[in-house]
């Protein structure tokens, strides 16, 4: 397999292979609205719009997906960054997707998933424009959900940009 040279070396033995077991635990009640249990921390809620309808208490099944894309964007870019030697202040993330609804209510031939998505990430930092670049094609190359999603067809854009480290403003 031929690598891009700006790709990192792995930060494990790559030769060894090592399986990360995740386990979740749900209960639903039989409407839209489903209580998941992840590891010990508080339960989390899916549910679906009134439009769609669900009671529109939590978000959607869908929506967790680019929460799941953001998130796991998150702590690719920091690993990648800390392996790199990379100093960044922040990210901010927003993210678009498209999803024909006919698929998710059974109209053959419609896939029932998204059609596309468009990732806006911008990452606050003083490192050269050639380092940004190294950092966006090993996180692009590293990030499980982002795979996930373009091995399933999704038409997946990551729209990069960079802005000083000093404008980033943390979240509350």
């Amino acid at each position: 397999m031929d690598i891009d040279a700006d790709i990192i070396e792995p930060s494990i033995d790559p030769t060894t292979q090592k399986i990360a077991i995740r386990h979740v635990k749900a209960v639903n009640a039989g409407g839209t609205r489903t209580m998941v249990q992840v590891r010990d921390f508080e339960p989390v809620f899916t549910d679906e719009p009134a439009s769609l309808g669900g009671t529109n208490t939590a978000p959607s099944p869908l929506e967790t997906v680019l929460v799941a894309l953001v998130g796991c964007d998150g702590v690719i870019i920091h690993g990648v960054a800390k392996a790199m030697g990379f100093d960044y202040a922040g990210v901010t993330f927003a993210c678009e997707s498209q999803i024909d609804v006919r698929g998710p209510k059974g109209v053959p031939g419609v896939r029932p998933y998204f059609e596309a998505a468009t990732l806006d990430i911008v990452i606050y930092t003083d490192e050269p424009e050639r380092r940004v670049e190294q950092l966006k094609k090993n996180v692009e190359f590293r990030c499980p959900v982002m795979n996930l999603l373009r091995a399933a067809d999704v038409k997946l854009t990551a729209n990069w940009s960079q802005r000083p480290a000093a404008e980033f403003v943390p979240a509350e």
